[in-house]
């Protein structure tokens, strides 16, 4: 049964990660749409809870943990995605389930059987092949250190969701944890950043007023940090490299018309649209926490990783990208590991 919870898990991470995708367009704050999904989370979970009173045992506080090592790697990922390369930050990040399993070990002594661990290295080698696809310079490390620290805050939150299983922690009352110590995070960093913004508004538009030339420093300082890349660039998807073909010809016209920036969006726009986001957050985390209570913590990190398959569909079959070699061969490891695993089980 873990299996199945942690493939539609995968599932549902997929779509997270298109609809991270789109928001990767907007002209959005990035902490402002993360404050929104945490938050969507938090209610989500608070509310179901009171429909099914799961007990709130002392297990169920391991949440808080879960949601600063959740707000830490996601912190991590987007900065390393900001001052490095996407498919390098995506790689380090695909291979959360290793730390996973290491950790898993040393806390627990979980080991595999010979079946599982030839499956768990065919699905993590899938999943290197599919994020190592594109353009990736090992010359060019910028933001290496964001992605093992992302690396690390995601095998550490998945060792963490493990353990409020093994304390008995129920998943409603973990998850409500969670996404309110995550909400609270975010939120303090979405109101310093916008803080900084205003800050940076207000004294560009002093040295506008001074006659030092700072109109369009300050024009370009009220248009919040989104945190996410410009559409075209390869943060769009996230370890697949640049999307060669799409939008590059709009690019170059649009450097030469010198269009105006995008408005960005309000705050409660872009607070809704992250709790929109965050349905697809809490749906995959309501079926991963089972997953982990009935499964060896290595192998379902390793299943859920595998939401970067749905990625890949989406890539092609809406966005009608070509898939490389590498990209195939990955796909065609991964699931060959899942077929393993369903055997081996």
């Amino acid at each position: 049964m873990w299996l199945l919870y942690a493939a539609l898990a995968a599932v549902c991470f997929g779509i997270r990660g298109i609809l991270y995708q789109r928001t990767s367009k907007m002209p959005v704050d990035r902490n402002t749409v993360l404050f929104g999904v945490y938050i969507c989370g938090a209610f989500a979970a608070l509310l179901l809870n009171l429909v099914f009173r799961q007990p709130w045992t002392p297990g169920a506080w391991v949440g808080v943990l879960m949601g600063v090592f959740s707000f830490a790697s996601n912190a991590a990922m987007y900065k390393g995605f900001s001052v490095g390369k996407a498919s390098l930050v995506a790689i380090f990040t695909g291979l959360a389930p290793a730390v996973s399993a290491g950790l898993a070990y040393l806390r627990w002594g979980e080991t595999l059987s010979a079946a599982q661990g030839a499956a768990f290295a065919v699905i993590l080698a899938g999943i290197v092949m599919i994020r190592y696809s594109n353009d990736l310079s090992w010359r060019r490390l910028q933001g290496v250190q964001w992605a093992l620290l992302a690396m690390l805050f995601f095998g550490i939150t998945d060792v963490c969701t493990k353990q409020a299983t093994l304390w008995n922690g129920q998943t409603l009352p973990s998850l409500g944890v969670m996404y309110v110590t995550g909400s609270i995070l975010f939120g303090v960093l979405a109101a310093s950043g916008r803080a900084r913004t205003r800050k940076t508004a207000l004294s560009s538009a002093a040295s506008a007023n001074a006659g030092d030339g700072g109109g369009e420093a300050a024009a370009a300082a009220s248009i919040p940090e989104t945190g996410y890349p410009p559409a075209g660039s390869a943060a769009n998807r996230p370890g697949m490299g640049e999307n060669p073909g799409t939008g590059h010809g709009e690019t170059a016209a649009a450097a030469e018309t010198g269009p105006a920036r995008p408005k960005p969006w309000k705050v409660m726009p872009t607070l809704l649209w992250g709790m929109v986001v965050g349905t697809s957050n809490i749906s995959g985390m309501l079926l991963i926490v089972p997953a982990f209570r009935l499964g060896t913590t290595g192998l379902v990190s390793a299943i859920v990783a595998l939401n970067v398959i749905i990625f890949l569909l989406y890539a092609r079959l809406i966005l009608k990208e070509k898939f490389s070699a590498l990209e195939t061969a990955g796909a065609a490891l991964a699931i060959a590991g899942l077929l393993i695993l369903r055997l081996a089980g």
